[in-house]
């Protein structure tokens, strides 16, 4: 009786462990498809002359997003997803809520969101890779200071591609 109830106790914590991690990781997931939406909502796209126009100076990491004083689509400089660039990152508390970018992360800070702005190769001047990872506030060893994109459990990545559209 005594072996099954330890059984059980080590059943009920594994699946309380598992459960929170869900929980935390389906967190990550809104919170990167946010970002997403938000970057894919920046205008890249052609004037009435069929000029290419492109946003490169909202501020996507502000509390509010603001027209000016940000990175808008502008290309990310290397590293953006493995560190915290400022114009590039934005910090999350444990409601939801951004409490702004920058390199300093807040001490109510639950999350880190970093995206990445890339032109594709084969089209970079109509054709942009965006990137999201979402991640909670974890000291993740060497690996996190060594700059790894190993993938936790509990975090969130999204990839998309954002084409040029004529008005």
């Amino acid at each position: 009786m005594a072996t099954a109830l330890v059984a059980l106790g080590q059943m009920v914590a594994i699946s309380v462990a598992n459960n929170t991690s869900a929980r935390t990781a389906t967190y990550a997931t809104v919170l990167a498809q946010q970002k997403m939406e938000q970057l894919r909502g920046l205008m890249w796209g052609y004037d009435t002359l069929g000029l290419p126009l492109s946003d490169a100076s909202t501020n996507t990491a502000a509390p509010t997003e603001s027209p000016a004083g940000g990175t808008g689509l502008r290309p990310s400089p290397a590293g953006a997803l493995t560190s915290n660039v400022a114009g590039y990152v934005d910090y999350v508390d444990r409601f939801g809520n951004t409490i702004g970018g920058g390199e300093t992360i807040p001490d109510n800070a639950a999350y880190v969101r970093r995206w990445s702005i890339e032109p594709l190769p084969s089209s970079p001047d109509n054709t942009l890779i965006l990137q999201v990872v979402v991640r909670t506030l974890v000291e993740r060893g060497m690996s996190e200071r060594a700059g790894s994109m190993a993938r936790r459990r509990d975090e969130a990545r999204l990839v998309t591609v954002k084409t040029r559209k004529a008005q």
